[in-house]
């Protein structure tokens, strides 16, 4: 007989497929990005709303209140959001970066309609202000300044008269020049579109986006959005009118982090990470750079589906969730390797705790320090039960920006490393199912990888296979066998773990 899991792990669940869930107006809401919300977590959130909303309910007359989000009164210029001005900052720092593009590889099978394709792209672009910003100084500040749209154009290169191993080499190369090709932010604009023709009713989109104006969320939408419009003829209208825009967004979060709730949320965090390590010590293959370079690769595995099996049971058992566990288990291993039993690791989650965001193209992702203490040897139960612990009080005050975290625990900065953490993990969604438009099937596709945002990322997405694995990592520090032989071991130290 399974174990029910207990509101706080439940909602913690939700939390970790980025389901969002609030009370208004005495009924239970929710947002969900498609494919999330399975039938039996669907059931299940039925089966138990009274309880949910009793829980939300009381949590909120002990937390802060967060006010809700509307649209206000903005002109062209707009200050930046908390999390623009830092890769704004970074921009900066190391002017032509790429480190923080966002390409996609979309095939399309069918007969496209070019016209309509491109006349589609350009309406998402009218439709969303923040995809015809660009960032500029105004009065010694950053500023987003949103212009008029401007059409994009969407060339078409036809590589049909090039071998099939000829027109393979030619798709990497360009997708490799699209993914390496920096923006101007102050010029833009940020968002840039190619259309490869490998067959008469085959072609592939190279989609190319800077990380200030867009996220993996985000990403969904556009190509959701492509999708519909492209099966209403390129017609704007086809599509609800937005409830907000980005500049709303980031005009409500400032107001809303005022100093007493940015105090209140900070003192929580303060006391997470005090005296915490700054940096991982993990061996490397080469000495660390003094400036990063965000050079990187990428190693992908696949974790099978009867070990996914049995660490869903796993988790259900030690009434944690599948990310716990296999947080845990990374946590365990770079403790292996580093010789460090107190480490942080950085997490990313969706940020969009109301519903009006969830339609929205913007960068509004943020990133969790969660601190994993490993001291005294403990089991692995009992460490996942102080992974629990701590995600959960993480979770719980998530809303402040990481940002503001850095900026008042001021660690030691350099240009070598990223600041309290230097290695990711993320447990993703299912990847967005083929869309349908009209005679044409869109897919997404795996795109060459070449930067890294930090030492090592690992980044998790259930399947109907199990789960499937890609390890990001610094190729000024490692070497592809490194990185390949620490896929091994996390495989085999999950085999253990059920065993």
């Amino acid at each position: 007989m399974s174990i029910q899991p207990s509101i706080v792990d439940f909602l913690s669940d939700l939390r970790t497929r980025h389901i969002q869930l609030w009370v208004e107006d005495h009924q239970l809401r929710y947002s969900a990005p498609k494919q999330a919300l399975t039938p039996d977590l669907r059931a299940e959130m039925v089966r138990r709303k009274a309880e949910i909303i009793e829980f939300l309910n009381t949590a909120q007359t002990t937390t802060v209140t967060t006010p809700r989000l509307q649209p206000v009164a903005h002109g062209a210029l707009v200050p930046l959001s908390f999390a623009q001005q830092r890769l704004w900052l970074l921009d900066q720092l190391t002017p032509g970066s790429t480190a923080y593009l966002m390409p996609a590889l979309v095939h399309l099978r069918g007969a496209l309609n070019i016209s309509v394709f491109e006349r589609s792209l350009n309406a998402i672009v009218e439709r969303h202000e923040v995809l015809r910003t660009t960032f500029g100084i105004v009065q010694g500040e950053p500023r987003q300044q949103i212009g008029p749209h401007r059409p994009l154009v969407v060339p078409v290169i036809d590589l049909q008269p090039l071998s099939e191993a000829e027109r393979a080499v030619a798709v990497e190369r360009q997708a490799i020049m699209e993914s390496t090709q920096p923006f101007d932010l102050q010029q833009g604009p940020l968002i840039r579109a190619r259309l490869l023709r490998v067959a008469a009713d085959e072609h592939l989109l190279l989609l190319t986006l800077h990380h200030i104006i867009t996220d993996g969320w985000s990403m969904g939408v556009l190509l959701r959005e492509l999708a519909a419009l492209y099966l209403a003829g390129g017609d704007a209208a086809a599509l609800s009118p937005l409830p907000v825009q980005y500049a709303d967004y980031t005009l409500w979060q400032r107001a809303w982090l005022e100093d007493a709730v940015r105090e209140r949320e900070l003192t929580f965090w303060r006391e997470q990470l005090s005296g915490a390590p700054e940096t991982l010590a993990l061996p490397t293959d080469h000495p660390r750079p003094p400036v990063q370079s965000f050079r990187g690769a990428v190693y992908r595995f696949q974790l099978p589906a009867a070990l996914t099996a049995d660490l869903h049971a796993l988790s259900r058992r030690a009434d944690a969730t599948l990310f716990m566990t296999l947080l845990t288990a990374w946590s365990t291993l770079l403790a292996r390797f580093s010789g460090q039993w107190d480490l942080t690791v950085g997490t990313p989650i969706a940020n969009r705790t109301q519903a009006a965001l969830e339609p929205l193209i913007g960068f509004f992702v943020n990133t969790l320090v969660l601190r994993t203490d490993l001291a005294g040897n403990p089991s692995f139960l009992d460490a996942l039960g102080r992974v629990r612990t701590t995600t959960l009080a993480a979770y719980a005050h998530q809303d402040l920006p990481f940002e503001h975290v850095v900026e008042a625990l001021q660690p030691q900065r350099s240009l070598s490393s990223s600041p309290l953490f230097q290695v990711l993990f993320a447990l993703q969604n299912a990847p967005l199912p083929a869309l349908r438009l009209g005679d044409v099937t869109l897919t997404v596709q795996d795109t060459p990888q070449t930067t890294a945002k930090f030492d090592l990322s690992l980044v998790l997405t259930e399947t109907e296979h199990g789960l499937d694995a890609m390890l990001e990592y610094a190729t000024d520090l490692f070497e592809a066998a490194t990185i390949v032989r620490l896929a091994q071991h996390f495989c085999t130290l999950l085999g253990a773990i059920v065993a």
